[in-house]
């Protein structure tokens, strides 16, 4: 804002300043106060009792609980170290127990494959052997039974053959054979043939 020539002008005493509202007295002076000379000693007193007190204050408040606090930090800092270690080593401690436990878990999975591979082994052989000896035996029998059986078609062929000869001998020669001759010759065809 501009001043102007009016504004500028010192008011009378007893009249009220235009800008402050507040009277101009008699013996005031335009020293801006803490500039006024005659006001030194008593500003340096008091300058050097606050800086006294504020230094006392300091000196035995705050400073002991600003190191207080940061001495309360550092050993929370400390504590917390610790601890991390602490939990640090238990998690490898429980890191190396899970793996020593799990490869003995492997280890003994494969005990257990491995001995239930060879329990189905055997009871795969040993059902084998069963059926083998079972086939074996019904071999044995159908053996048996076949040459029963052709023992019994040979002992009729002989008695077929022998009839059969008779009756061809009989119907081309129109003679009779001895049962002897018929039996001699079919033995030796017999013979020949094997």
């Amino acid at each position: 804002m501009f001043v102007t020539p009016a504004f500028a002008a010192t008011p009378a005493e007893g009249q009220t300043h235009t800008e402050t509202g507040v009277a101009h007295e008699a013996g005031h002076s335009d020293v801006f106060p803490p500039f006024d000379t005659t006001t030194f000693p008593s500003q340096l007193l008091w300058l050097v009792l606050t800086f006294g007190v504020f230094y006392m204050l300091m000196q035995k408040v705050i400073v002991p609980r600003v190191g207080g606090i940061l001495e309360n930090r550092h050993d929370r800092i400390a504590q917390d170290l610790d601890e991390a270690a602490r939990l640090k080593s238990e998690a490898d401690a429980a890191i190396e127990t899970y793996e020593k436990e799990l490869s003995a878990a492997r280890a003994k999975a494969g005990q257990i494959a491995t001995a239930a591979r060879d329990s189905a082994k055997a009871k795969a052989d040993a059902e084998r052997a069963a059926i083998e000896a079972e086939l074996s035996d019904k071999l044995a029998k159908a053996s048996a039974s076949i040459a029963e059986i052709k023992a019994k078609a040979f002992a009729d062929v002989d008695e077929i053959a022998g009839e059969t000869v008779s009756a061809i001998v009989e119907q081309l020669i129109g003679g009779k054979v001895t049962k002897a001759d018929i039996s001699a010759a079919v033995t030796s065809v017999q013979v020949k043939g094997n």
